[in-house]
């Protein structure tokens, strides 16, 4: 049977994936996480997670009561046959067909089949992942349409009724962070400034203004300037 109460969120750790793993707990009687790891240089994203989680946990114990099982995919033989700057120790740079190489073809869609086919097995019906088509790095399988694409292929596939649900999809970084304080309030705030990774050089170090990283990476710069717009309209 299909639960359509439950959901199964694609939790990486990052402010985007908290930020819907927030939405999904505002929302729905019973949420489960996923993760993959597919050797990402930005590997300390799967220890901070846990830490997210913890917190999430402890600051909000309504939402406690709903968190379910995590789930922990290992998906090294993406990082093997991707030759990219998230799997290698390649300078950040765009390439001659204009994408970013950061972009890892392909992983997006996997872990959507991935959840799906974990979401089969828990009897789960809503997916939830962080794909933003409004203020990304272009990666051709955060668009909408290709998620819904991808919808109507899983469950054509397995036969199911799936709902992909991407809360983010038409919000700039700016907005993300203002929908942050809207579900949670400074505490949920506090949790992605302290907790959450996003830098894809995996830099903790100091503690800034807007959270934790380098400030000069893709992902770094799009947080970064979000939180200062979202700060300064406030």
């Amino acid at each position: 049977m299909i639960d359509t109460r439950s959901a199964l969120v694609l939790f990486s750790g990052g402010q985007d994936s908290t930020t819907c793993l927030a939405w999904a707990l505002h929302r729905f009687e019973h949420v489960e996480t996923i993760a993959f790891d597919y050797r990402q240089r930005h590997r300390i994203e799967l220890d901070q997670r846990l830490v997210v989680l913890t917190e999430i946990r402890r600051r909000f114990p309504q939402w406690a009561a709903k968190l379910g099982d995590d789930h922990f995919i290992d998906m090294g033989v993406l990082g093997q046959i991707s030759d990219t700057s998230l799997t290698r120790e390649t300078a950040f740079e765009i390439e001659q067909d204009g994408l970013p190489n950061s972009f890892v073809p392909g992983r997006n869609l996997l872990f959507f089949t991935f959840a799906a086919a974990v979401a089969w097995r828990r009897g789960i019906r809503q997916l939830v992942g962080g794909m933003c088509e409004t203020d990304f790095s272009g990666y051709p399988d955060c668009r909408d349409n290709t998620i819904k694409s991808l919808q109507v292929t899983l469950n054509l596939g397995m036969d199911r009724s799936f709902v992909l649900q991407t809360p983010l999809m038409w919000l700039d970084k700016a907005e993300t962070w203002a929908l942050a304080d809207e579900l949670g309030g400074a505490a949920l705030v506090d949790i992605l400034l302290q907790h959450t990774h996003t830098c894809y050089q995996a830099e903790r170090g100091p503690l800034h203004a807007w959270g934790h990283g380098c400030g000069e990476c893709p992902a770094c710069a799009l947080r970064k300037r979000g939180f200062e717009i979202w700060k300064s309209a406030g």
